[in-house]
């Protein structure tokens, strides 16, 4: 089984390019916004997005701040929600290679036994493959 991690301090992430060609093969239609230092990737055009809530955030309830948050979730593709052993996320970074990587990350692909259990676990951004075991606390 091949998984994508990120083997440099800073965290995953994907370049512009490398969400590009996984909405693509996804048939997926982006509508990327230039933000500060990330890019946000709706998948529904400006008039068809949720509208921010009016005001204080914390005046509204949590049910409206839920409900807007889940609207929200459906509109945009995100990476760090990506299943790492997704086979078109590992498509897209043997594709592009060091081109996959996001602002701060290093991508690679390890391979492990089909039948293990795992978890990515991590510090800092940098992240390795363990795999799962029973802790009692």
């Amino acid at each position: 089984m091949k998984i994508v991690i990120n083997k440099c301090y800073g965290g995953f992430g994907l370049s512009d390019a490398a969400m590009h060609r996984y909405a693509e093969i996804k048939g997926i239609t982006l509508y990327p916004e230039k933000g500060g230092l990330f890019n946000t990737y709706y998948t529904v055009s400006a008039d068809q997005r949720v509208q921010p809530l009016a005001g204080n955030w914390n005046d509204h309830s949590l049910e409206v701040r839920e409900a807007y948050n889940a609207r929200y979730g459906e509109e945009v593709l995100y990476d760090r929600d990506m299943e790492r052993d997704d086979p078109i996320l590992i498509q897209v970074v043997e594709e592009l290679g060091e081109t996959a990587n996001g602002r701060c990350a290093s991508l690679k692909i390890i391979e492990i036994p089909d039948d293990v259990e795992w978890d990515i676990e991590e510090y800092d951004g940098q992240e390795w493959i363990a795999e799962k075991h029973r802790t009692w606390e």
